[in-house]
């Protein structure tokens, strides 16, 4: 597929669930201990969920997704001038886009369908947000130790029995990755992470991210190394969506999280496993992943100036930790030096 023509579908399709998502931003609120989101109408969209398919496409770096459906909608006209490619970028699937206008610049393999390992948290803390309670209290199951356990995963060393509120969890599940956050999390809101894990899916098919499957909350290679899959184009699609929600960037743009000792929890400090946020002068997040099969994965936001990048990273090779920072570091340096339009 030609790279301008593709660059044309994926905008499209990011600017029609940009407005939609739009319709619900939340705003902050001090509230005792913790935050409050003011959910809007898409709080709805998590009530309704939808079994996932029996069995589902295995991705493969070497099988491209079918094309979408054309949309109804236009889009309007390029703000940014593209010229060249960004250099150095060694990730195997990427994207790049204007966050403010959905405007892609650039992309290598944007429909081709890979595991994202923990990028798949956005979408677990994207459903708990549009529940629109996060002053909801929330006792740490047994259960979610021994599941982080269990599948190798990263934790944000929970106590069970602590009572800890959705606001609190976010920075577990988002800053420490942790896969006990994520499964304390759906157990609630699901109930239970069959059902959570079906929501994920609706929602993800009512987004259009019809090249996305979800079999966990927090993309541990469950059942398989491939199982939770998606795209550059689809990820770019939820990074828009989640970073809508003021509580998402309160967290995501943290370099660290320190909750205090307090009635019924210990005290937690959690570290951002981003390390573009440490590094990269107005990065804003987003979320890491990384397991043997998806390599280094990175959904990912900055700013300079007037202009804000979003932009996603798949199976950047295992050089180092930071590998998918740097890859998102070549493209958003590239992307900020682009000319403006006439």
């Amino acid at each position: 597929m030609p790279p301008g023509v593709a660059r044309l579908r994926i905008w499209i399709v990011i600017t029609i669930v940009a407005t939609v998502v739009a319709c619900g931003v939340g705003a902050w609120t001090v509230a005792g201990r913790s935050p409050r989101l003011v959910a809007g109408p898409d709080a709805a969209i998590a009530a309704r969920t939808r079994t996932p398919a029996a069995a589902s496409p295995r991705p493969s770096a070497a099988r491209p997704s079918p094309a979408r459906p054309s949309p109804a909608l236009l889009s309007p006209g390029p703000v940014i001038t593209v010229t060249g490619a960004p250099g150095g970028v060694k990730a195997k699937g990427a994207v790049l886009a204007d966050a403010a206008t959905g405007q892609v610049l650039w992309g290598r393999n944007v429909d081709t369908m890979r595991p994202m390992a923990s990028v798949t948290k956005v979408m677990t803390a994207l459903l708990v947000l549009q529940s629109g309670d996060l002053d909801r209290e929330i006792r740490i199951p047994k259960a979610a130790v021994s599941y982080a356990w269990k599948y190798g995963g990263e934790t944000a060393a929970l106590y069970p029995g602590d009572v800890l509120t959705a606001a609190e969890l976010l920075p577990a599940l988002l800053l420490a990755s942790g896969a006990d956050a994520a499964y304390t999390l759906a157990n609630a809101y699901g109930p239970g992470l069959t059902a959570f894990v079906a929501r994920m899916n609706a929602t993800a098919a009512r987004m259009g991210m019809t090249h996305t499957h979800f079999t966990s909350p927090d993309g541990l290679p469950y059942p398989t190394e491939t199982s939770t899959y998606s795209t550059p184009a689809d990820l770019l699609t939820l990074g828009l969506a989640a970073m809508r929600y003021p509580a998402f960037r309160s967290v995501v743009h943290l370099q660290f999280y320190h909750l205090p000792k307090g009635r019924g929890h210990h005290q937690y400090w959690w570290d951002n496993t981003n390390e573009l946020v440490d590094s990269y002068q107005g990065a804003a997040g987003i979320k890491t992943g990384y397991t043997d099969d998806a390599g280094h994965c990175l959904l990912f936001e900055a700013a300079r100036g007037s202009r804000t990048l979003i932009g996603v990273v798949l199976d950047s090779p295992a050089t180092g930790p930071a590998a998918g920072a740097q890859d998102a570091e070549h493209m958003l340096n590239w992307g900020f030096r682009l000319p403006r339009a006439n």
